[in-house]
């Protein structure tokens, strides 16, 4: 059997850059810059390299400046509007992924990237290559034959002479003169008035070609398009167009075949450049990659030059299993117990230089002697393992400690059976007068699970110093992981025993007391010193980055906060829910019945494909946006809102059927399963280091987006009550961040406003829309709100009109009048976006660090063209500062609760809002004490102002003066 020909894959570089820039939703890197072109790019590259394995991989590149087409017609792709600028600013990164990726990048200076392809295609044929155009621009298609093809990369499907056939009905030989009759507004190109594909395709098929329908162009019947070929024929249009479509097939360049063969990548610079862009799952495949390659080379002992030169053979090191011991250890190293089972790491490891002594403590004697080595410690870390990762519900199977890097300790206190464990109750009986020593410092990696967990078990830790977790994020709050293995492999080059290998998956996934203590002695003991380590490495950088008292004053003192509020939950009327399932179940069946109606027949409304057909195959309803992975017509919430407002009622059933569906799926039917059997609570947990602006984030279940201003999202806030005969109170801080932007921006108008205590929404709505306020309608109210908001987070024209679906010339006009009535707070921005230029990084009012790449942020700048990285350095001091804000009232607020011995008990913290139960004779002194509390949190150049309410559920609350 011959062999197969080779392969060459072109990528169309800008092409395939714009489409993921469009297809994919906004990502940025921890320093600000965006991603998310970046990101797909990257993405189809390693397709390439890991499934489809080419023999020649390139990539064709725009250069910048004009081509050889300009020249022939000036206005050639004149009306294409201008780049983004956050998809520009991503064109060096992806660059800099090719050389890393050594990825041949070609560009001929008056030359498109197509012309480029067109040339590697022709020489490729003519090699015997098989040659895949990773394109979906039309223009290719007249490079086609049966050597060369189009490849989607997003549908992995190829496109040849028959697809041509099928799809337009010519040949490829045909295209050029097919593009020349049907034009391309895209590029500005102009066709034949009136001609579209059909028509084309159909005077291809009769005249063959376009010469010889110009020389018969008096034969063609139909008068209308006669004459407009006539027309086009005279003006020359025809000719210069066929001209333009026309791709240039020896374009001079170098024929480098050597070169453009795929290479192995630069391993070490591709991993930096993904943890620098904040890509983990990639950055973990150039690690598996790394590890393979290293796996295939034997290791060599140090001193084999010295052997060689005696004319000895180098020994091999000898296999050594993680946990075990092997053959070249020093003994003195470690002072082995009987029965004490120690575990030696990382002498063989190459790179990995982990050596570590972890010793497993699993007999009363040993127990002895480590509870009066634990006793001498003013600080230490521990670790919990558990048989699962609910804190509330699981048990422990086993405690790990370290006060030493390279050292540890595990003990088990569950495990299979034959292995030796030691008594649960009396192990914590005897930890836990330490644990809840307050005198003695305790660390770990997010050690509120711990916590949470011992809580359960009667055992209240005291003492909580630190948190690598938190420490990382702190230093690195624009990162997406502070995970530990994450942690452990950046800062200490080490790849810790993964989960799965301890415990499998899938079906044969086992629990932790189910895998024999010495394996979860390596594991436990390993994390122990791992976060030990960590804290130690990472605390000492806080206080030269200005964070170290919030560190130590607000976010590890929140961790008990949290952890209470967790343990405490918050009770569910799971009666009501099961009533509201039954609604919305009826509603849903009510809407399909009336979408099937309106859609003249029935279809699963779940199906993306389905409803498309209904919507604009059957109700024939314009095609106002296509998916840029698919180029199908788009029905996604924004498409449809816009459908609905022309009229037509199937759209806007689609949307509230989705919204029902979701909530129902969500929430709803949720919730109930949730409940936590011993407390009949739901218990959500607080995350302190997910957000980069500080704020808290919710989850398991979210109770923050729950929808507080629609019915539906309102009717499920209603199933939130207190325990019997309580109260629910609620205390809400009054437009914190419209209050920090008048405190930071010092806009005397803003500020008077709230010193007044006017509304702000209808002071705004009266400016922008040139009115007295008390002309002012709801619908002014409601833009006015949304600009306001907008201002914030650095939202531009282009935005808001999207927000509110009016016209880009009213949202510019809005956002203008905004700004003339409150100028300082244009300057602030400006001066905020310069001083983040000048220092790399946005503060907030307590000090918390968001870094941003200076290069993103750009010395002359308007509300109107600010790029990803911009915004979100606007958006970052305000918001920041708000969650600063709400962490000290958190503090506060836990701390007073205490002091005053109330029965009040703090259930949620939810965006600027608390949520308390409390007994009905304590509400007014509660509400007392949360309004002083909060509004004393913090003190501005305006007034802060707090709501409170109670009532028997989260929605029906009546004010507390």
């Amino acid at each position: 059997m011959p062999d197969s020909p080779a392969t060459l894959y072109v990528v169309d570089a800008h092409a395939l850059i714009y489409r993921m820039f469009h297809a994919l939703a906004p990502m940025t890197a921890p320093d600000g810059r965006p991603t998310n072109a970046t990101f797909g790019f990257t993405r189809d590259l390693l397709t390439l390299f890991d499934e489809i394995r080419p023999d020649y991989l390139v990539c064709a590149f725009d250069p910048p400046g004009g081509t050889f087409r300009d020249t022939i017609f000036p206005d050639y792709k004149k009306t294409r509007p201008p780049a983004p600028d956050d998809l520009i600013a991503q064109i060096p990164m992806i660059q800099s992924i090719m050389e890393a990726m050594r990825v041949p990048v070609l560009g001929v200076p008056n030359y498109e990237a197509d012309d480029v392809m067109a040339t590697l295609a022709h020489h490729g044929h003519e090699k015997g290559i098989e040659v895949f155009l990773c394109t979906n621009d039309k223009d290719c298609r007249q490079l086609l034959t049966d050597r060369v093809r189009m490849y989607d990369l997003r549908k992995k499907t190829t496109l040849g002479p028959a697809e041509l056939l099928a799809d337009w009905g010519i040949t490829p030989e045909q295209a050029v003169d097919f593009q020349a009759l049907i034009g391309d507004s895209v590029d500005n190109v102009p066709g034949v008035v009136g001609v579209g594909e059909k028509t084309a395709a159909k005077l291809l098929q009769t005249y063959g070609t376009l010469d010889n329908l110009v020389a018969k162009a008096h034969e063609v019947k139909q008068a209308k398009q006669r004459e407009n070929l006539k027309k086009a024929i005279e003006s020359g249009d025809l000719e210069r167009s066929r001209t333009l479509v026309r791709l240039e097939r020896n374009v001079p360049m170098p024929l480098e075949w050597d070169q453009w063969k795929r290479q192995p990548w630069d391993h070490e610079r591709l991993l930096a450049l993904f943890e620098e862009f904040g890509f983990r799952s990639y950055a973990a495949r150039v690690r598996t990659a790394m590890k393979s390659a290293a796996d295939k080379v034997p290791i060599v002992p140090k001193n084999a030059e010295l052997l060689a030169a005696l004319g000895l053979e180098a020994p091999m090191p000898a296999a050594k299993p993680k946990g075990g011991r092997g053959l070249f250890d020093d003994p003195e190293e470690e002072t082995p117990t009987e029965g004490a089972g120690d575990f030696a790491f990382g002498a063989n490891a190459g790179p990995d230089t982990w050596a570590a002594t972890y010793t497993l403590v699993n007999t009363p004697e040993l127990f002895d002697q480590f509870l009066k080595d634990l006793k001498a410690q003013p600080r230490f870390c521990f670790d919990l393992e558990t048989t699962g990762l609910d804190a509330l519900q699981c048990d422990i199977v086993g405690l790990a400690f370290s006060w030493k890097a390279h050292e540890g300790y595990y003990l088990p206190v569950r495990g299979p059976a034959g292995d030796q464990v030691l008594p649960p109750e009396a192990t914590l009986a005897a930890l836990k007068p330490i644990l809840e020593d307050a005198a003695v410092q305790k660390v770990n990696q997010n050690i509120k699970y711990d916590q949470l967990v011992l809580a359960s078990q009667n055992i209240q830790v005291r003492g909580v110093a630190g948190d690598s977790m938190l420490a990382h994020y702190l230093l690195h709050s624009g990162e997406r992981s502070h995970g530990l293995d994450e942690l452990t492999r950046k800062y200490l080059a080490h790849e810790n025993i993964s989960i799965t290998e301890l415990i499998g998956k899938g079906k044969n996934q086992k629990t932790m007391d189910q895998v024999p203590v010495e394996k979860v002695c390596a594991y436990a003991a390993e994390d122990a010193d791992a976060a030990w380590r960590l804290t130690e490495l990472l605390e000492p950088q806080l206080a030269p980055m200005g964070v170290r008292e919030l560190y130590d004053n607000v976010e590890v003192p929140l961790i008990a906060v949290l952890a209470e509020m967790e343990a405490t939950g918050i009770r569910l009327d799971v009666p009501y829910l099961k009533r509201l399932s039954v609604q919305m179940a009826e509603r849903l069946g009510i809407l399909e019945k009336e979408i099937h109606e309106g859609a003249g027949k029935e279809f699963n409304i779940a199906s993306l494909k389905q409803l498309r057909d209904v919507l604009y195959k059957d109700l024939k309803l314009p095609i106002l946006k296509k998916t840029d992975l698919t180029g199908e017509p788009s029905t996604d919430q924004e498409t449809l809102e816009k459908l609905a407002v022309l009229g037509h009622p199937v759209p806007k059933k689609i949307i509230e059927h989705r919204q029902i569906s979701k909530l129902k799926g969500t929430y709803v039917d949720a919730l109930p399963v949730m409940v936590n059997p011993k407390t009949n609570r739901v218990h959500t947990s607080f995350n302190q280091t997910v957000a980069a602006t500080g704020r808290l984030s919710s989850s398991d279940p979210n109770l923050q987006n729950i929808p507080a201003r629609t019915d539906l999202g309102r009717e499920i806030r209603q199933a939130f009550i207190p325990q019997d005969g309580w109260r629910l109170v609620t205390a809400d801080y009054s437009q914190i961040e419209l209050r920090l932007l008048a405190h930071f921006s010092g806009d005397e108008n803003l500020r008077a406003a709230y010193a007044e205590n006017r509304d702000i929404h209808t002071q705004v709505a009266g400016e922008i829309f040139s009115v007295a306020p008390e002309a002012v309608t709801a619908d002014m109210r409601r833009v006015a709100k949304t600009v306001n908001f907008g201002v914030i987070y650095g939202m531009s024209a282009h935005g808001l009109a999207e927000r509110l679906v009016i016209d880009r010339k009213d949202a510019d006009r809005f956002i203008s009048n905004y700004f003339a009535r409150y100028p300082a707070v244009l300057t602030y921005h400006d001066n905020l976006l310069r001083r983040a230029r000048e220092h790399g990084y946005v503060k907030s009012i307590l000090g918390r660090q968001r870094k941003f790449d200076p290069s993103a942020i750009r010395p002359k700048t308007s509300y109107q063209s600010r790029n990803g990285a911009e915004r979100e350095a606007i958006n970052m001091e305000i918001q920041a500062s708000a969650a600063d804000l709400m962490k000290l009232a958190l503090l506060r607020v836990s701390r007073k609760l205490k002091e005053e011995k109330l029965l009040a008990r703090m259930l949620l913290s939810v965006h600027d809002e608390l949520v308390f139960e409390a007994p009905p004779a304590e509400v007014g002194a509660l509400a007392n004490l949360v309004r002083r509390e909060m509004t004393g949190a913090m003190t501005l150049s305006v007034p802060l102002e707090v709501d409170v309410s109670a009532g028997p559920n989260w929605l029906e609350g009546e004010e507390v003066t």
